[in-house]
């Protein structure tokens, strides 16, 4: 399946940004389910600085911006050509080894809700991929699909305890449960094409599990499967934080800021 994605995000100030720096990890790559096949990143009011690639592999744009602008736009267009790899993502590469991804964060750190998640899970399912699936319902049971109730600092915890989230919040959550069973796991942003609608307002986010003699395995909790041809996978990290598409910091009193985010993901 070959998918047209385009991607502008616009941040408006109310005064003048002294000084400001972002990190994209907005750069998808080739990997055994997809294939970029043209990808470009148009900056307006701020300037480039340098691209590298971070301990995940990420493809990271440094992009700063200074002066008398009100608005930062950032637009990422391309095309991918995707296959239906059953989630598999491939053995472990990277600088990072492989037991850094049992390590918890702050936003994925398990309590007592999260290892309720996991209870019977190894004793009963011996199939580990059908471990994991069980646990993608479990979470997607136990924390209910529902925007605007949870933010970037939502905790898996806090997900749990509130009976609400989104994509992002089931990530956390069955990753801070996979890791307590001692199985390595990631978080995952990127692109979703959706049956029923073009426009989005937010990128898609989801989990990865290391599966023994398998590799790296998605999961999708919010829609219950494993990542298929529909998705174009952009960066990855042990939580939101270290693969959100935008990241950074300014200086000064810019005042009041206002985000506009506009995706759109369709077949070619």
């Amino acid at each position: 399946m070959r998918l047209q994605i385009s991607h502008r995000t616009i941040y408006t100030y109310e005064n003048p940004v002294a000084y400001g720096l972002q990190e994209l990890r907005l750069i998808p790559k080739n990997r055994p389910a997809q294939h970029v096949v043209n990808w470009s990143v148009e900056i307006e009011g701020g300037k480039r600085e340098l691209e590298f690639e971070d301990q995940h592999m990420n493809r990271v744009l440094l992009i700063s911006f200074d002066g008398a602008g009100h608005e930062i736009s950032i637009t990422c267009s391309g095309t991918v050509e995707t296959f239906d790899t059953a989630g598999i993502c491939g053995k472990h590469a990277g600088c990072a080894p492989l037991w850094y991804f049992a390590h918890s964060t702050d936003l994925t750190r398990a309590g007592n809700l999260t290892r309720k998640l996991t209870k019977g899970l190894l004793s009963e399912i011996e199939d580990p991929v059908a471990r994991m699936h069980q646990l993608s319902a479990n979470v997607l049971e136990a924390v209910e699909y529902d925007p605007g109730h949870t933010n970037a600092k939502t905790t898996a915890e806090d997900a749990l305890t509130a009976g609400h989230g989104v994509c992002q919040d089931h990530a956390h959550v069955f990753i801070a449960a996979a890791r307590s069973m001692g199985v390595p796991a990631r978080y995952v942003s990127g692109y979703l094409m959706m049956d029923d609608r073009v426009h989005q307002e937010a990128s898609h986010a989801w989990a990865e599990a290391h599966v023994e003699n398998i590799g790296w395995v998605g999961f999708d909790v919010s829609n219950g499967i494993s990542p298929d041809e529909r998705y174009v996978r952009v960066a990855t990290g042990l939580d939101y934080r270290e693969a959100a598409p935008i990241h950074g910091l300014r200086i000064g009193n810019s005042g009041h800021e206002a985000l506009n985010v506009d995706i759109q993901v369709q077949q070619q």
